[in-house]
């Protein structure tokens, strides 16, 4: 069972499934030659593809490019559906730091053959993820800065404030799709400067005032 935690108390949530917005940041969006989606862009992992601080990275075999992005991650504290924008922050109950690992060539090759991207973006794995601070510690999750290095070097530098959906949008549009339960996490996306990763490389990534985490790849 894999779980999360909010720091500084004695509770946990059972981590359900994990709802991911793509495509969120302009210069990530320019530098993969996509185009800005007039709707969101939303794709699952599954509780399976989450380890915690310290935990090992394993890049399947049958990729050959995975890429690392660095993003804010929103704990579900209540069950929710259809929220307004008004009532959507009510229901975080904390936020996190994760990485969406991507298998970018499998990725690509799904998105030309108009098949789901899964496989590239829920193996095991794919969603190392750090514990959460409660969300009355953070005073505003909109003016946060993204720090993201690979062997101390760095690779994004990016802020939430470049958001183009804020989360009171993205949860109100996931959640006209999916009810949101008790121990969902949503990843908000990522800023510029995704690169490849490979094994024996040391992944940190840093939200200030939220947290640090830092995996290894094999």
């Amino acid at each position: 069972m894999h779980t999360a935690r909010l720091i500084g108390t004695e509770t946990t949530y059972r981590i359900g499934k994990i709802v991911c917005l793509g495509r969120n940041y302009a210069d990530h969006i320019k530098e993969l030659g996509n185009e800005t989606p007039d709707q969101p862009v939303i794709f699952i992992k599954p509780a399976t593809s989450v380890i915690g601080q310290g935990g090992e990275v394993v890049i399947p075999s049958y990729s050959g490019c995975c890429h690392h992005e660095a993003e804010l991650a929103l704990l579900i504290g209540r069950r929710a559906k259809d929220l307004t924008e008004e009532n959507a922050m009510a229901h975080i109950a904390g936020y996190g730091v994760a990485i969406d690992l991507t298998l970018r060539d499998v990725q690509d090759k799904m998105k030309k053959k108009g098949l789901p991207w899964e496989i590239a973006k829920g193996f095991d794995t794919a969603c190392p993820l750090s514990d959460f601070v409660p969300a009355n510690k953070i005073a505003d999750p909109h003016a946060l800065r993204i720090v993201m290095k690979v062997n101390d070097q760095v690779r994004q530098d990016g802020s939430t404030a470049l958001m183009l959906r804020r989360i009171p949008t993205i949860l109100k549009e996931i959640s006209a799709v999916f009810t949101l339960e008790e121990g969902d996490i949503v990843l908000t996306g990522t800023p510029a400067g995704v690169s490849a990763i490979q094994s024996g490389d040391v992944l940190c990534a840093e939200i200030e005032g939220v947290g640090r985490l830092e995996v290894t790849v094999r």
